[in-house]
């Protein structure tokens, strides 16, 4: 006899069928034991279109659990169309938890930043990458840049660098600034700005990259070693926002959008929705610190 109950919902718990969740976890659990390292896996088609986040999506249906509970930002905001529609989608398909609120998530998945509130060993944050390999743009063939990552060679990459500077007096890279993991790969951090990179070392938690489009995974584990690629003489930065404060909350430490109005003037308001949303409320929760803000919060507060 047929049992009808097998037949109730018309698709798999997570939608992903059981045994390409399998093969999605093999992947990612080689990428942690690998840190950098990108490992190719079969990116199922999804009911989205591929460069909407059906990397992470994958990573994150792959993982979830009822009991876990899901949070989903897109540049720093949970009410953008694309993070309200995957929300809706993984709630649907998983009857799980989900909030606004960063401290209560376990799982978090992001397009384009790291949320400002710092995170804990309980959580896993995991990107939508659009480009996973930073080699791109200095070689055309995928074949090519495998070889160069198996033989550490990344000469083109510095060049890459060094060119930027001599023609601009910078180094023109701002969202996805390539860097180096646990001493040996170089890695694209998904298009999060730099002030967010500094964030993804030593940290706590376990941040996880899928690319659908490209069909790779990688992973930076907790307590591992992350650099942004740097010369003795032209270091690495992050955004400058001397001088401007959020509009609403006067925050000056925090990643700022600018916002134009009607009338042509600009305002700067917090990125972090839920970060802005707790500092309207009197509670502004612990930030993430590194040395490279630490000098930023110098420079800003010793120059008054």
């Amino acid at each position: 006899m047929v049992d009808e109950k097998k037949f109730n919902r018309q698709f798999n718990y997570a939608f992903i069928d059981e045994r390409t969740k399998r093969e999605i976890r093999r992947k990612l659990l080689k990428a942690v034991c690998i840190p950098g390292y990108q490992v190719p896996y079969s990116s199922p088609e999804m009911p989205i279109a591929r460069g909407w986040g059906t990397g992470g999506l994958h990573v994150t249906l792959a993982l979830i659990g009822k009991e876990d509970t899901f949070k989903i930002i897109d540049q720093g905001s949970d009410a953008s169309v694309n993070a309200c529609n995957l929300r809706d989608f993984v709630k649907d398909t998983t009857d799980c938890e989900t909030t606004f609120e960063t401290s209560k998530a376990s799982i978090i998945q992001t397009r384009d930043r790291i949320t400002e509130e710092v995170l804990k060993p309980n959580h896993i944050m995991v990107f939508q990458v659009p480009q996973p390999v930073p080699l791109r743009g200095v070689v055309r063939y995928e074949r090519k840049t495998r070889e160069m990552h198996a033989e550490a060679d990344y000469a083109k990459m510095w060049v890459s660098l060094y060119e930027s500077y001599v023609r601009f007096g910078d180094i023109m890279r701002g969202a996805g600034y390539p860097v180096k993991v646990n001493h040996r790969y170089i890695m694209s951090p998904s298009p999060i700005p730099r002030w967010d990179v500094p964030n993804l070392s030593n940290a706590e938690n376990l941040y996880l990259f899928g690319a659908g489009r490209e069909k790779r995974l990688y992973a930076v584990p907790p307590h591992t070693n992350v650099e942004p690629l740097e010369f003795e003489d032209i270091k690495f930065k992050i955004e400058e926002f001397e001088g401007l404060k959020c509009e609403i909350t006067e925050e000056q430490i925090a990643f700022l959008d600018e916002l134009f109005g009607s009338d042509g003037t600009t305002t700067h308001v917090v990125n972090d929705s839920d970060f802005l949303d707790q500092i309207k409320e009197k509670e502004r929760p612990i930030q993430w610190t590194n040395k490279f803000l630490k000098e930023k919060i110098n420079t800003t507060f010793n120059s008054k």
